[in-house]
């Protein structure tokens, strides 16, 4: 069995939009080959149970080590933020604290758009990486499975999740707000991924428009969610045409470096672009056009919705579906710790049973393995009540005697 790791040891760094805007969370963005360098390094430096969260709110760093500095160095490693930036900005949360604080953030109740469901994706995608590189062990595979069902328990039984609850979202009811006629709107949507898939299936299905482009750097992508939803798509060598024509552009990509440029803008029509991306994609000399209105992922966060007030309501339900799972959590890392006890308890009793010395007590030996169980269970049991110490083996040992011999 594999040792179970102290959750006292068990840490949080991170820095998120409510100290931070979306520039400076741009620097400690990590995209997929940086947190693959980032979890290689772990396990280099003895550290396998470690994994990074980076959305459009938030980078945090999750995962046991001696000492949180440990986590913080892992992270700014491959990041374009120093460190000295990320301890002034950061939180730490450590130990029970930060249990809770992952519970809040993957029920949306930690992110710009209160209820955020995309977050459950996010961690998904996140954690599932890190443990085909051998980081994520028995401890927190625990946590997140329980994170997961506590999420999907405030989903189903609160409406915390209704209404804009995404940037994606967010992003279609702003142009449905301050574009009156789209009928006529050409519509350009730059990345893919995940982000820019939800964003698409967002926009045919809300907007009701097809006059949508398609463009992402693997072509195929773009070109296997167009023939999907019956669009169109183009390579990226055709940006610069497809800028020029298009009156809504939408940026969903991961890039480093800003994919539209000023000076793809100049001298054109009148366009709205919404930039989704963390770091931004579009240059920040375009918000300065005459002709160019651009909203960021911070601007579209702060959008109100009917809906609002209704999630607001439902917070205090979603923070008791969390405590219960908490709770649940905990009780079995408290049971956890004692399994080797337990096992050295059970192993001892089977010794005790093969004994020639206690053959002769025996009235019957056909259920010993059912016997040996029982009183494993009632050892746990006094374990979980009581908490005694030292007198396991020897409470253990009279009880299967007593039961053997009766």
């Amino acid at each position: 069995m594999r040792e179970l790791k102290d959750i006292s040891k068990f840490w949080i760094a991170g820095i998120n939009y409510k100290k931070t805007d979306a520039t400076v969370r741009g620097q400690f963005a990590i995209q997929k080959q940086q947190y693959i360098s980032i979890l290689k390094r772990a396990r280099a430096e003895g550290l396998n149970e470690v994994f990074v969260l980076s959305t459009c709110n938030r980078t945090e760093i999750y995962g046991f080590a001696e000492d949180v500095s440990q986590l913080i160095n892992l992270l700014c490693s491959e990041t374009a933020g120093d460190k000295d930036t990320f301890n002034r900005l950061a939180y730490l949360k450590n130990g029970v604290q930060a249990v809770e604080h992952f519970f809040y953030v993957s029920a949306g109740l930690d992110s710009q758009i209160l209820g955020d469901y995309e977050i459950v994706g996010q961690i998904k995608a996140s954690v599932k990486l890190a443990k085909e590189h051998g980081c994520i062990n028995v401890l927190l595979e625990r946590l997140v499975n329980t994170i997961l069902q506590s999420s999907k328990a405030i989903k189903n039984q609160t409406q915390l999740s209704d209404g804009t609850v995404s940037v994606s979202f967010a992003a279609v009811q702003y142009i449905r707000e301050h574009v009156k006629i789209l009928t006529d709107k050409k519509i350009l949507l730059l990345g893919t991924g995940k982000i820019g898939r939800t964003t698409c299936k967002n926009l045919v299905h809300y907007l009701q428009t097809k006059n949508i482009t398609l463009i992402n750097r693997t072509e195929e992508k773009a070109a296997e969610l167009a023939t999907e939803l019956d669009l169109k798509h183009a390579p990226l060598s055709d940006l610069s045409k497809y800028i020029s024509e298009s009156d809504i552009i939408l940026v969903a990509t991961d890039s480093t470096e800003p994919t539209i440029l000023s000076a793809h803008l100049e001298e054109q029509t009148s366009k709205l672009i919404l930039d989704l991306s963390i770091p931004y994609n579009v240059e920040s000399g375009a918000q300065h056009l005459p002709h160019v209105t651009l909203v960021n992922v911070d601007e579209l966060s702060k959008l109100k919705d009917e809906t609002l007030a209704r999630r607001q309501a439902d917070v205090p339900k979603a923070q008791s579906i969390i405590a219960e799972h908490i709770a649940e959590f905990l009780e079995w890392y408290d049971m956890r710790k004692h399994v080797p006890v337990l096992k050295a308890i059970k192993t001892k009793l089977k010794e005790i049973h093969k004994s020639p010395l206690f053959i002769p007590l025996y009235n019957d030996s056909t259920h010993t393995e059912e016997n040996i169980q029982r009183v494993i269970n009632g050892v746990a049991f006094k374990m979980k009540e009581h908490n005694k110490k030292g007198c396991h083996y020897i409470e253990a040992i009279n009880e299967f005697i007593a039961t053997a011999t009766n």
